[in-house]
């Protein structure tokens, strides 16, 4: 009776932690905060997936900005299809455009803004990695404001495609799409990335990113350009913890940002 008690409690521990009972690793947990660019997967069926993180932008002209909680709450609700709610609160001089989960923002003004906007959409499975065709997916979401001095709603498309080698290297690219304002001016966003992740071990995973943020039909046009390398690190297959920070390659773009934060699936 005490082995089967034992063997119980056991069983339990391992469920927990997100292990497996045979002691082989599960799929691991991928979140889209660890980049600016989003992972290719989904929740997966039946699963939750919970995100944030906190980012410091070092604006070059303006007060810094500081953005969170950078909420994610991710449903799986077929292997292929998930639906996504999140919040999201900013203030600072200008917007926050180093976060894929939050919609850019091209605004720069010279006293502290407070706003908030909550998001919701979808992401899609569209093809599974198979030789040299890459796994990919579809992102829609909206993003309306709750508190602050904007008031339209914005939409974003973003498409994501990648391959994982033989080695666990992983090799991810994004476009995304998005409309958006400046008092009276309205106006494209495109947002192109692409992003490199190693393994180190069994549990961290460095990367190097390059992601551009451009405007498209604006009345003085914005492009700007970012570097930025990141490490997670996973507690346990579902619980990962990491950090990115990144430099703006050009004037317009902030000096330096930094992130932290964490996804939790369950």
């Amino acid at each position: 009776m005490l082995d089967i008690r034992t063997n119980r409690w056991l069983v339990i521990a391992y469920v927990l932690l997100g292990c497996s009972i045979a002691g082989a690793q599960e799929d691991e947990i991928e979140t889209d905060r660890d980049s600016f660019t989003p992972a290719t997967t989904t929740a997966g069926d039946g699963r939750w997936i919970v995100e944030s993180a906190y980012t410091l932008i070092d604006n070059r002209d303006v007060p810094e900005t500081h953005s969170y909680p950078e909420l994610l709450i991710r449903r799986g609700v077929s292997d292929w299809l998930e639906v996504r709610l999140g919040w999201n609160f900013e203030v600072g001089g200008a917007g926050s455009p180093v976060s894929g989960n939050i919609p850019s923002d091209f605004g720069e003004e010279a006293e502290i803004e407070e706003e908030s906007r909550i998001l919701y959409g979808i992401k899609a499975l569209l093809t599974e990695q198979s030789g040299w065709r890459p796994e990919s997916t579809v992102i829609l979401q909206g993003f309306t404001p709750t508190s602050g001095e904007a008031t339209d709603t914005q939409m974003s498309a973003t498409y994501v495609f990648g391959w994982t080698g033989e080695t666990g290297v992983v090799w991810d690219s994004a476009l995304r799409y998005s409309h958006s304002s400046l008092e009276d001016d309205n106006f494209n966003v495109w947002s192109p990335s692409s992003v490199v992740k190693v393994p180190i071990g069994e549990r961290w995973k460095a990367h190097a990113e390059y992601f551009g943020i451009f405007s498209d039909g604006r009345e003085q046009e914005t492009s700007q350009h970012f570097f930025s390398p990141g490490a997670h690190y996973l507690i346990t297959p579902n619980l990962e913890v990491g950090c990115r920070w990144g430099w703006g390659l050009n004037d317009q773009a902030p000096n330096f940002f930094s992130n932290a934060g964490f996804g939790w699936r369950y």
